[in-house]
């Protein structure tokens, strides 16, 4: 990243492309079957495995934004890359938008599915920041840093999902 005598520009400028990290993640029944009920699912396909098999899965599916939490219920740091990265560009970045206050908001979410993630899968993904840029809106300035993250199978290398995510810092 540039440095203190950098215009913010610059420094969004200068994200685009860089690495947000990679980590791996195995997907367990528990957090998965937990995720459903507190999203509201009633499907017996994320808690039952009959239920799952009889709609087509090899195993208890995963319900379709849980990308967004699966790092928080997988990630177990034996399993991470040795050559890992720490710290994110992005929130380097977002310290000094944030410097003199404002909102930050999850923005947009978006998810592309390769193929169902499934109980027993383990995953790893390679992320970087896709955009990052500032506009103005109704008088206020907004930040975006926007990152894709592809998480693929740890086993075939074959990509399972995409996850897409927009950060707005808006001042």
């Amino acid at each position: 990243m540039a440095g203190d005598d950098a215009s913010l520009e610059e420094i969004l400028k200068g994200l685009i492309g860089k690495p947000t990290g990679r980590s791996k993640v195995v997907i367990e029944r528990g957090p998965v079957s937990h995720f459903a009920a507190a999203v509201g699912s009633t499907s017996p396909i994320y808690h039952d495995l009959d239920a799952a098999k009889a709609a087509g899965f090899t195993s208890i599916p995963a319900p379709p934004t849980w990308p967004f939490a699966m790092e928080f219920s997988g990630k177990f740091d034996e399993l991470q890359p040795a050559d890992a990265q720490t710290g994110n560009p992005v929130m380097a970045a977002m310290g000094r938008v944030m410097a003199n206050g404002g909102l930050l908001l999850h923005g947009e979410q978006e998810f592309i599915y390769h193929r169902p993630i499934e109980v027993g899968d383990v995953l790893v993904s390679e992320g970087k920041v896709t955009d990052a840029y500032q506009k103005e809106s109704k008088g206020k300035t907004m930040t975006f840093f926007v990152t894709e993250t592809t998480w693929s199978d740890d086993k075939t290398g074959e990509p399972v999902v995409t996850a897409i995510f927009n950060l707005i810092h808006r001042k």
